[in-house]
């Protein structure tokens, strides 16, 4: 099925006269709404504020997905806004908000949620679609802009549908230090590391860092009544622009491919405890999947 095929001309809105994405919102649900008036607008509005006070559904590069996942709704609407001079709010990347898609979806269709929204987001990762898109002028000009692109959603969930596209990475040669950085800025605990060619070849965490500080931690754990300074730290700390990811980091790793089934990828995590796994096209890192995305984007929504 195409992307295109879920858009009525009547919920495109190609000049939003919203300020902010709030705004954007409501008058998106307001077109919805106009068009199919026996739904539920306040409870609609109020899941997806609530759904947006969870996480901000921006996603940069001028896009925003507000959706929710609501039982006032008996099937998938998606409505389209593009703002000419773009919305007030902050931004992870600084890009002004341009292009909200909002979503709204049964909580029985959580598969079908998911493909469209990864639909949606494979729609956005293309700067050629987003020129184009901007340049649109009436909701037929929208339409067929997104059909043109060819993006299709599949039958079968996959590891495509949740994972996060270009995941930050490491180079074998990347210093402790820098890692350190990377872990605390992008609040994460774990990162895939590639080598000059783009193949993931391992992965480091923040528990890499803390066993290389302490070497010894097995003795120490049947000594805790004991007294003892956090020497080994200290000498972490001063070699932290020396010491670099080859010498932490572990190679046993389970890539798997972007069409890989989501229950076969959940199924391999739990069996072999995994908390994040990489995706690949051959040998090349083009997604992550956390243990987290199973529960934020399939359960929560």
């Amino acid at each position: 099925m195409k992307l295109s095929r879920l858009l009525e001309p009547e919920m495109i809105s190609t000049g939003l006269k919203a300020s902010s994405k709030a705004e954007a919102i409501v008058e998106l649900l307001d077109l919805v709404v106009s068009k199919y008036p026996n739904l539920d607008r306040q409870s609609i509005l109020n899941s997806i504020l609530e759904r947006e006070e969870i996480e901000n559904t921006s996603y940069g590069r001028g896009f925003s997905f507000p959706h929710a996942r609501t039982d006032k709704v008996d099937r998938m609407y998606v409505a389209l806004g593009i703002s000419i001079d773009g919305l007030g709010d902050d931004t992870m990347d600084g890009e002004p908000l341009r292009i909200i898609c909002l979503m709204l979806t049964p909580r029985s269709i959580s598969k079908f949620y998911l493909q469209t929204l990864s639909g949606l987001v494979a729609f956005a990762r293309d700067p050629e679609h987003r020129s184009s898109l901007l340049q649109a002028r009436t909701p037929e000009e929208v339409i067929e802009v997104i059909a043109s692109s060819g993006i299709e959603l599949k039958k079968e969930l996959t590891a495509r549908n949740i994972m996060e596209p270009d995941p930050v990475s490491v180079s074998p040669e990347t210093t402790l230090k820098e890692v350190a950085n990377l872990l605390f800025k992008h609040r994460i605990s774990g990162l895939p590391v590639v080598n000059a060619e783009g193949d993931v070849i391992g992965e480091i965490t923040n528990r890499d860092l803390i066993r290389a500080a302490m070497p010894n931690y097995k003795s120490l754990i049947s000594n805790l009544a004991l007294t003892y300074e956090a020497e080994p730290f200290e000498d972490l700390l001063k070699m932290e622009d020396k010491i670099t990811v080859k010498e932490l980091m572990s190679t046993d790793i389970y890539p798997v491919e972007e069409d890989t089934s989501v229950t076969e990828l959940a199924a391999m995590m739990l069996f072999k405890d995994l908390y994040r796994v990489p995706v690949v096209r051959g040998k090349k890192l083009v997604g992550l999947v956390v243990i987290s995305d199973m529960v934020g984007k399939i359960i929560r929504g």
